[in-house]
């Protein structure tokens, strides 16, 4: 659990500047030296102005007056908060979940006066449990349903319920073996039944938000159930290409999946939009976490090749890194695929604008990862061992968010600006508006200029004790 604190342009510490205006006066009529000219000063500030203005010298000032004190956080953008991933709660079954503890920390951030719970993506994890290189950038973490709350729907009962394990750390397969297999008995309880929650069964896969992805993931993970292997590049060639008969075949061999597939969806959608409305019921808002990247083995990779730059073959051209820095004398070899960011401007960012419209269902506000990857990214050569051997490449910069003011509209978001951050950046960071980021724990041990020292920190930015990649305070 990391503690967060946003400061805006409107509730800066530092007072407005003072403009030193000489006086006609003081220029003509009088001969004073250079130095003492600047002793008459004139306050130039429009705020001065207030309703009281217009009350002449001596008069009385009406009764309100003795309580008319100055605003401490005007526009109230100054906010505090946690940052805590819902895995991270404590759960019965070895992992956090959308449950009562969901909900009870909720209540103790509305009693802390914390109005910000920022969570990481919400998406399945890989192999190795980081949600940062998932197999689909919009489907949520099905582990994370709550069992009590499938009970609560009449899709479970309490004798079903297994035992509570007390862990101190989630092993993904160990969660997996307690509920997965009672997750896809109650969807599978919920297609087979005729009621209100089918009803909105149903509403959710023809809601044409969800369905622009949810199909492309639901064929993607049944393939990858009955093939099994490394990655989608390893299929046949007509599920690898995407021809019609194969899916068709998929569709038929596997509905079953596909529909299980998708209930599991719906019903982790339906507990995050309970704890969602809560917590804006209780003033608290949920921040999100969107990684600028997506895994190779992905449903979005898969069905968008033309989007990312890829050989005919279908494998990834250059990958994604950042070059060295004092963390990595080699840098760092992410392997992500990259955009062909032209062919994704020939197509008015279409995929871009479908993501930044299901962050926006999904979360109030969210910040990117690697936002400097708009500006300018890392670019490394797929066959390449160590990230050093990559280039700087010209991003989408401010195209990309032309494109979303126009057709989504106002996004609230932070940019993650940490790392090799150039000019470039900072200008895009304030094209957008959005604000950045500090981390206390990356204040130590450097000079008196490192940007992460409070003193140095900006009016507009989200200060960190720390994120997911430093260890707990």
């Amino acid at each position: 659990m990391e503690i967060l604190s946003s400061l805006s342009l409107t509730s800066s510490p530092i007072p407005p500047k003072l403009r030193y205006i000489p006086t006609p006066f003081s220029v003509s009529r009088l001969n004073r030296s250079r130095s003492s000219r600047s002793l008459t000063r004139c306050f130039h500030n429009p705020a001065v102005a207030t309703k009281f203005t217009r009350i002449k010298v001596g008069e009385d000032f009406p009764a309100e007056y003795g309580e008319w004190f100055p605003e401490v956080d005007p526009g109230r953008r100054r906010r505090a908060g946690v940052l805590l991933h819902p895995t991270s709660l404590r759960g019965p079954y070895g992992i956090g979940d959308l449950g009562r503890e969901a909900f009870n920390f909720i209540d103790w951030l509305h009693l802390a006066g914390c109005s910000v719970w920022q969570v990481l993506p919400l998406v399945p994890p890989d192999d190795e449990g980081s949600p940062y290189s998932g197999q689909d950038a919009n489907c949520g973490n099905t582990l994370l349903i709550s069992l009590e709350e499938l009970v609560s729907d009449g899709l479970l009962t309490t004798d079903e319920l297994p035992h509570p394990i007390d862990a101190n750390s989630v092993n993904y397969s160990v969660v997996a073996n307690i509920k997965d297999s009672l997750i896809t008995k109650a969807a599978e309880r919920l297609l087979s039944s005729d009621g209100e929650l089918k009803v909105q069964l149903e509403a959710f896969r023809r809601d044409p938000g969800i369905s622009s992805w949810l199909e492309d993931s639901a064929y993607f993970a049944a393939i990858d159930d009955s093939l099994r292997t490394v990655s989608w590049f390893e299929w046949p060639d007509p599920l690898k290409n995407r021809h019609l008969a194969a899916l068709e075949e998929i569709y038929q061999s596997k509905k079953h999946f596909i529909d299980v597939f998708i209930t599991k969806q719906f019903l982790f959608q339906r507990q995050w939009k309970k704890v969602h409305q809560y917590a804006q019921i209780k003033g608290v808002s949920i921040m999100g976490d969107m990684p600028i990247y997506v895994g190779y083995h992905s449903a979005d990779v898969w069905a968008n090749k033309k989007y990312f730059l890829l050989n005919r073959r279908g494998f990834p051209r250059l990958v994604s890194g950042v070059p060295p820095d004092a963390f990595s004398e080699t840098g760092q070899l992410w392997g992500s695929p990259l955009y062909d960011w032209k062919a994704m401007d020939k197509d008015g960012y279409s995929w871009w604008l479908r993501r930044i419209r299901r962050a926006q269902n999904l979360y109030d506000e969210f910040r990117i990862d690697h936002f400097r990857g708009f500006a300018g990214y890392w670019a490394v050569p797929s066959d390449a061992k160590v990230a050093m051997v990559g280039s700087w490449k010209v991003g989408p910069r401010t195209s990309l968010f032309e494109a979303i003011s126009r057709t989504v509209g106002k996004i609230n978001i932070v940019a993650e600006d940490l790392g090799v951050i150039t000019e470039d950046v900072v200008q895009l960071k304030k094209y957008i508006g959005a604000p950045g980021m500090a981390v206390l724990q990356f204040g130590f041990g450097s000079n008196a200029e490192n940007p992460h020292l409070p003193h140095n920190h900006e009016c507009n930015q989200v200060v960190y004790t720390g994120t997911h990649d430093n260890d707990t305070v």
